[in-house]
């Protein structure tokens, strides 16, 4: 008796990235993902849509009936009230994501593509180009993310906290921090990859140095680079939060900025006006909450010895088994499996 296996299609739909792990979750890790999923994505919408979303802009001091006032509570027409320079919070934290979302982009962009082409390079030529990358990935992870944005937006923006200088520095002190990620998977993967038979084939029939690299190497290294990225973007959000809360990062004028708003609203906690403080604190927990979820949960799903198994009543669907005998195909389902095992006893009694 034969029996072909016939796996259920998918659409291309749920094979997305995010969209299958999420068919593969299950139970907790599930909750984890939904919940992660949900709040990143307020936080995109809200950074993308800032200025629909924000009553005011985020250095608007007054209106049509004159200025906001300093410290104003929460009222309606400033539902999460103003800060001590006379801002309307929720406007600020609304642009804040914005500003957050920008230096998360620029510092996950850059380390990627510079992580991605070193080890490449790396793994696939090796000799002593790889050793001193290697040696100086190393190195890297002796600074301080925090201490080298702080120099970085010293040498960058010369003291004056502007909104490209505060962004650059904090995006390229993130970038020289997680390159040695990107490299060291890039660069195992590779060398890993580069004693295949298809690369070796490649070789053969005189393929570039080049096209090998990426065209086959690279396409193949890849596979873990959203966990990396996911795992690390919340890195960006806490490092530009720290420079402005320690005096280097953006001025209000130029940019919302989560971190100067809580450093401007110390004063205030010890006087009884907590609005000023715990909406731009939210903001910040809650960004890195939601993306880090994500990536935890992407990455035990990645991981098989994580990945909790599917139960059988929560499949999505059967497995077809079209089975060679005289009762034609049979389906697997409660009792499926079964009775497949009876045919195959009662074909054992019949020899």
């Amino acid at each position: 008796m034969s029996v072909e296996l016939k796996p259920r299609k998918q659409s291309v739909i749920s094979r997305l990235p995010v969209l299958h792990q999420l068919r593969q979750s299950v139970g907790l890790q599930r909750g984890m993902l939904v919940a992660g999923l949900v709040i990143t994505t307020v936080y995109v919408i809200c950074a993308v849509f800032a200025q629909w979303i924000a009553p005011y802009g985020f250095a608007q001091l007054r209106d049509a009936s004159g200025p906001f006032g300093s410290q104003q509570p929460p009222s309606p027409a400033h539902i999460w009230g103003t800060t001590v320079g006379g801002y309307d919070v929720f406007s600020r934290v609304i642009w804040g994501a914005q500003t957050a979302l920008e230096v998360m982009i620029v510092a996950i962009i850059f380390s990627i593509f510079i992580g991605v082409f070193l080890g490449l390079v790396s793994g696939y030529l090796g000799g002593w180009l790889d050793r001193v990358l290697v040696v100086v990935a190393d190195a890297i992870y002796a600074f301080p993310s925090l201490l080298l944005a702080i120099v970085m937006s010293i040498v960058i923006s010369g003291g004056q906290s502007s909104l490209y200088g505060g962004i650059l520095a904090a995006a390229i002190s993130i970038t020289v921090v997680y390159i040695p990620q990107y490299f060291r998977v890039i660069r195992s993967e590779a060398v890993r990859i580069k004693s295949e038979a298809f690369v070796e084939s490649a070789m053969v029939i005189g393929a570039s140095t080049p096209r090998i690299m990426f065209r086959h190497v690279l396409r193949n290294s890849t596979r873990t680079l959203p966990l990396i990225f996911t795992l690390n973007a919340s890195e960006a959000v806490l490092t530009l939060a720290g420079l402005g809360f320690l005096g280097f990062g953006i001025e209000p004028t130029a940019a919302a900025e989560w971190g100067y708003d809580l450093n401007k609203s110390l004063s205030d906690v010890t006087s009884g006006i907590w609005w000023t403080a715990i909406f731009p604190g939210i903001a910040i927990v809650l960004s890195v909450l939601g993306v880090t979820l994500v990536g935890e949960s992407l990455n035990d799903l990645a991981d098989p010895r994580l990945r909790g198994r599917r139960a059988v009543a929560a499949a999505s669907g059967s497995v077809a088994l079209t089975s060679v005998v005289p009762g034609g195909p049979l389906e697997a389902g409660p009792g499926g499996l079964a009775g497949l095992e009876d045919t195959e006893g009662e074909a054992d009694r019949d020899r």
